[in-house]
């Protein structure tokens, strides 16, 4: 098992399993299957539209290729790391 460390405000770090992140990551990026086998680089505005109206992420509209997330935002990414990828 291959292993990251993710580093989360504070001092504390939580060692990721990346067998699971990166199947989390294609399972993601499949959403955006097109023309057969391709996919977008980017996360589906749906989903990105879904975390804003969540209050997640600061309004994802606009030129720039990066979110903002709220800090909870924050919050709940750190939470579903630690519950989804953590090794310990």
């Amino acid at each position: 098992m291959m292993a990251a460390r993710r580093h989360f405000g504070g001092e504390e770090t939580m060692e990721l399993d990346t067998e699971k992140l990166d199947r989390a990551a294609l399972a993601i990026l499949s959403l955006s299957l097109h023309d057969e086998n391709r996919v977008w680089k980017g996360i589906d505005w749906a989903i990105t539209d879904r975390l804003h109206e969540k209050g997640l992420v600061h309004d994802p509209v606009g030129r720039a290729k990066s979110l903002a997330l709220t800090d909870e935002g924050l919050a709940v990414a750190e939470a579903a790391l630690n519950e989804f990828f953590s090794t310990t």
